[in-house]
């Protein structure tokens, strides 16, 4: 990949030069990296504070890296998106990596990850997350500051244990990733236009994925089992514009019949319940002995008691009110006084 590409992506006049291209570039998630390593491999000249941005960004994603292999081997849970796309990217040319995303098999192995993540690293914010009711998902998100945290996101990093999350309406959790890595890296990107626009990082994977052994027929249908046609279809054609799809133009053409059936079934009822966020209300010491959450009825409210903290749940986008939190705490309290080990899981899990 060179600064072409990424001038015709951007809409940037080349002759405007390096600045504008980055310029653009930052208008757009995490791409001022990959826009500073590009110009760096075509030998432009940038002085110290350019190549210290894009050496704190390699510095990130070799942590991710190295956090990513650490928890697989400790607790079986293993990266999804970001950081396995990174693995088709040219040598020199890193693909910048916001956040870290991991699945786990199981919640214990979820809360086996978020415990030695918040014991090697300065986390500073732990929000969870329920999807569905039965079976539950639970999504954990850490965040902790980066070098320079005025100039640089926060490291993040996402363990759940549903690879794929859908709408959370028409599109239901779906706990498993495709064998194939290079067909699970083009699932988990379709996946991400559930949510929002595609943009010209995406474009950029894509082309990177592009020279892979893709079965068209057989990917098709395992994007279609995914349900997510429709959303592959719109970042193949979007990608086509501007690169090389290779064994990706034919898995395009069979993907065709699958868009229009799976539209027609997303028009039918949702009713998905809504995900429910924690409201924290305490950290805690981690509790080792702990290998999953507990849900604790408290009057209206429910509390959600994990390893690592405490939570009040709500529908996701809602804020609990004062006397709500006073009597969550009050509940906390009342736990604390009568129940200071594990509570009995059947009396307290739903």
């Amino acid at each position: 990949m060179n600064t072409d590409l990424l001038h015709r992506l951007l809409d940037v006049d080349p002759v405007a030069g390096p600045v504008e291209l980055l310029h653009r570039a930052r208008g757009e998630r995490h791409l001022p990296y990959l826009v500073l390593a590009a110009l760096d491999r075509e030998g432009v000249r940038m002085g110290r504070h350019a190549r210290a941005e894009l050496r704190r960004a390699r510095d990130r994603a070799e942590c991710y890296a190295g956090v990513a292999r650490d928890l697989a081997d400790a607790t079986g849970v293993r990266p999804i998106r970001d950081l396995p796309l990174a693995g088709y990217y040219p040598p020199g040319l890193p693909r910048p990596l916001a956040e870290l995303s991991l699945v786990g098999p199981t919640e214990a192995s979820l809360w086996q990850a978020v415990n030695r993540l918040v014991t090697d690293h300065p986390v500073e914010s732990v929000e969870v997350s329920l999807l569905g009711e039965r079976p539950r998902h639970t999504a954990v998100t850490l965040r902790w500051p980066a070098e320079d945290p005025l100039l640089d996101p926060w490291y993040q990093v996402r363990v759940s244990t549903a690879a794929l999350a859908g709408d959370l309406a028409t599109v239901p959790v779906r706990p498993y990733l495709a064998a194939d890595d290079h067909v699970e890296c083009l699932i988990a990107l379709a996946e991400e236009g559930l949510g929002r626009t595609f943009l010209a990082g995406d474009v950029i994977d894509v082309a990177q994925l592009a020279g892979q052994p893709f079965d068209p027929v057989e990917t098709a249908a395992v994007v279609a089992a995914y349900r997510l046609a429709p959303e592959a279809a719109a970042l193949l054609d979007l990608a086509a514009e501007h690169v090389p799809l290779g064994s990706l133009r034919d898995v395009r053409t069979v993907l065709e019949a699958e868009v229009a059936p799976e539209l027609h079934r997303r028009r039918g009822p949702a009713g998905r319940p809504r995900p429910r966020h924690g409201t924290l209300l305490r950290r805690t010491v981690i509790r080792h002995q702990w290998d999953e959450a507990l849900l604790l009825p408290a009057g209206d409210a429910t509390l959600l008691l994990t390893p690592v903290a405490d939570y009040l749940l709500g529908p996701e986008g809602t804020r609990p009110t004062a006397p709500e939190r006073a009597a969550a705490l009050a509940a906390l309290r009342a736990w604390d006084a009568t129940a200071p080990g594990r509570p009995d899981r059947a009396a307290y899990t739903g």
